[in-house]
Parts: C-alpha cells; sequence; structure tokens
C-alpha cells in the first residue's frame, strides 16, 4: 500500500477532485491510502436530490459548503473535527461492498483508544450503538475506493440543523432523531487527542511506523494537482453537479430497503414514460443513468418495463435488491 498526501488541503472540492484523479488516473498494482480533512461541508451521496437534504438556510447562514461526491449513500457532514480516508484498489470484484475488509484497520485503532467500535449497518462504524463512521464506495474501470468519515470531534449542532434526513431513514435505525443516532468519537476515548493523532495511528497500524520517510508512498506532483482543480471547475465546484435538478415528474413511488431508499419519479405522458430519475441513498456499482436511458420512452406498463430490463443486472445499480422488488415499485 502507498500514502497519497494531500499537503493539508482542506477545500471539500478539492480533496474529493484529487481523490477522483488519483483513482482514475494513478492507481496501478499498490493499493493506496488518502486522507483528508475539510472545513464545514455536507457531502451529498451521488444519487441523492440535493434539495431535499440539507436546511438550505441553515447551510448558507452558516457558510457549510455543499459537494456531491461520486459514491452512492448518504449525506454526510464535514468540518474540522472530522477524519475522512480513502482506500483505493484494483480488486474490485472481492471487495466491492466489503467495507469490513477497508476498515479493520481503523476499527483496530478506535478499541486500542478506548472506543468500543465495531462494523455496523450496510455501511457504519459504531459506538455503544451510535454511528461514528459513515462509508461508501465508487467503482470504475476496473478499480474502487471505499471512502469514510471519522467524527472525532465534530459540531453535531451543525448536523443536526444542517441536513434533513428522511423519516423513513432516521426511524429504520429505529432511533427518534440523527442527534441520537451520532457520536463524536471523542466522547468515548480515555483521553482526548487531535485529529491529526488519530491519522498518525492509522498510518502506524497499516504502515508499522509514524516516520514519513519509512512510509512508502505516491508522489503527488504539479500535474496531478494541475488535473484536480481541473476537475473542480469541471465538477466539483459546478452548481449544477452539486445541486442537480427536479425533473418534472407526475408519478412519484419511494421505498426503503435494506440496500437504502429508491425514490423513483417519472414523467409519464400519453402512458409513456417521457423522463425518469432514480433518487436515493441506494450504493451501487454501476451508474443508474444506465438504467434511466434504458427506461425512457417505453409504455408504461408492466409487462414492457419487465422485457426492456430482462438483461439487467439489477442489484449493480442498487446493491442487495431483487428484479421483483424494483418491478413491484416501478410499475405496482
Amino acid at each position: 500500500m502507498l500514502y497519497v498526501d494531500n499537503t493539508g488541503i482542506t477545500d471539500a472540492r478539492l480533496n474529493l477532485a484529487l481523490e477522483e484523479h488519483v483513482l482514475r488516473n494513478r492507481i496501478e498494482d499498490d493499493d493506496l491510502l488518502l486522507f483528508y480533512v475539510n472545513a464545514p461541508a455536507i457531502i451529498i451521496g451521488r444519487n441523492q436530490n440535493t434539495i431535499e437534504e440539507i436546511n438550505a438556510d441553515v447551510v448558507d447562514a452558516r457558510g457549510i459548503r455543499v459537494v456531491r461526491r461520486i459514491s452512492g449513500g448518504g449525506a454526510v457532514y464535514h468540518d474540522l473535527g472530522n477524519l475522512n480516508f480513502s482506500f483505493m484498489t484494483r480488486d474490485v470484484n472481492a471487495r466491492f461492498n466489503r467495507y469490513d475488509l477497508f476498515n479493520r484497520p481503523v476499527v483496530e485503532v478506535l478499541r486500542e483508544l478506548g472506543v468500543p467500535a465495531e462494523i455496523g449497518g450496510r455501511n457504519d462504524i459504531l459506538a455503544d450503538g451510535r454511528k461514528i463512521s459513515g462509508n461508501a464506495q465508487f467503482a470504475t474501470a476496473g478499480r474502487m475506493f471505499s471512502h469514510g468519515t471519522l467524527l472525532l470531534d465534530s459540531n453535531l449542532d451543525d448536523v443536526t440543523a444542517a441536513l434533513r434526513p428522511k423519516p423513513g431513514k432516521v426511524e429504520s435505525k429505529g432511533v427518534k432523531s440523527i442527534r441520537s443516532r451520532v457520536a463524536n468519537i471523542s466522547e468515548f476515548l480515555r483521553e482526548p487527542i487531535s485529529v491529526d493523532e488519530l491519522r498518525q495511528r492509522i498510518l502506524e497500524r497499516i504502515f508499522g511506523t509514524r516516520d514519513a520517510e519509512r512510509i512508502p508512498s505516491l508522489a503527488v506532483g504539479e500535474s496531478d494537482w494541475a488535473s484536480a482543480h481541473a476537475l473542480l471547475e469541471r465538477r466539483y465546484g459546478n452548481r449544477d453537479w452539486n445541486f442537480g435538478e427536479n425533473p418534472p415528474s407526475n408519478v412519484q413511488r419511494v421505498q426503503r430497503f435494506p440496500a437504502g431508499e429508491i425514490d423513483v419519479r417519472l414523467d409519464v405522458q400519453g402512458g409513456r414514460i417521457m423522463g425518469v430519475r432514480f433518487f436515493g441513498d441506494f450504493m451501487g456499482r454501476v451508474e443508474v443513468a444506465e438504467l434511466e436511458h434504458r427506461m425512457r420512452g417505453l409504455i408504461y406498463d408492466r409487462a414492457t418495463i419487465v422485457a426492456a430490463l430482462a438483461d439487467l443486472d439489477i442489484g449493480s445499480f442498487f446493491g442487495e435488491i431483487s428484479r421483483d422488488e424494483l418491478l413491484a415499485l416501478l410499475a405496482p
């Protein structure tokens, strides 16, 4: 494994751009590890409807940046009390949706610090049943990353005020509010530590040393940063990417599955599907745009949809959901 140093950048847009650039262009035979810390930001999942996930008045008043990532899953809050990690690999088939494989060293470090950390839910790290880390994955062209948050000492008041999780998601966790579901790692520590100390401990667990000269690393040069800045301008700094659009629709069907919420919105005109968008916090390997393209122009009836989607691997778009479950949602 090689370590990727982001040189202390705290701009969420640039950190996400660097992460994507490295994944697509720099990973070869060795796995990679990138850490970053962001100034206050809400990071929106790839398929989420941004406006419905955030409290825009709070975000604007508190100067919280909103940035969409390329991985699925739900919205998370980042600030300077939150350490973010990203493991990158070429071994997609054996590792996608295996969060335990990537998070094991993180959990081991937390336990050494006295935190009762454990893998829980579909993509979380929990302490006493409360979320201290959310994770998501992205795969492309035979490579992937698994990235996550570590809420060390974040402003949980901002988390509560700025995010608007849908009631079904909160209720599915068996709690009454997002504030009762999340926790800072600092609440469980025997002694306080800094974000940098937590990063150093994870590095030591993985590489056996904290000495920067002894940690094998991937050199990030001027051309890499130039590409990351270009990607920031094209994607992560682009309002259209970060907020998306609310396409016209006259049919909406929503259901929460173990794999996440699927919210499909259809524009049906003259009995035909003229537009379709899938929103939600599901996490698949393949972008749902392919599925949306397949459905546009179809007659809106079950038999036609069944025939049109017959050759598609539904799980690749949404995770653990069956074809029959999706069809029941689309055309009951």
